[in-house]
């Protein structure tokens, strides 16, 4: 199994920059592709970038520019800059990530942290 834990979240006005961390622990040698999803009030957990083990990395457009996902194999963490934050980007960030674990492919969920961007 893995566990995951957040970390960075706050309170910020608009325009400026969090990072959020996330260590994985357990399991981390099943570790593939991890990534951040959020969700707002009242909507879907949707999902916010992802990386790979090679670092190959997809955002949901409406970050593509502003925030970039990064990842530290050695460390067991991946990262979240958050840049120009906008008010709609205020939401709960959970991390992510696949494992192999028992022959199969499994997810885990970090507890979330929580980023609001004052306007």
């Amino acid at each position: 199994q893995v566990q995951l834990v957040e970390s960075g979240g706050g309170l910020v006005q608009a325009g400026g920059s969090l990072r959020l961390s996330c260590a994985a622990s357990g399991s981390i040698a099943s570790i593939n592709t991890m990534g951040w999803y959020r969700q707002a009030p009242g909507k879907q957990r949707e999902l916010v970038a992802r990386i790979t083990t090679a670092g190959n990395t997809n955002y949901a457009d409406s970050v593509k520019g502003r925030f970039t996902i990064s990842r530290d194999n050695a460390e067991n963490t991946v990262y979240l800059q958050m840049n120009s934050l906008k008010s709609e980007d205020t939401a709960v960030y959970f991390c992510t990530a696949y494992f192999w674990y028992s022959g199969v492919w499994d997810r885990a969920w970090g507890q979330g942290t929580q980023v609001t961007v004052s306007s």
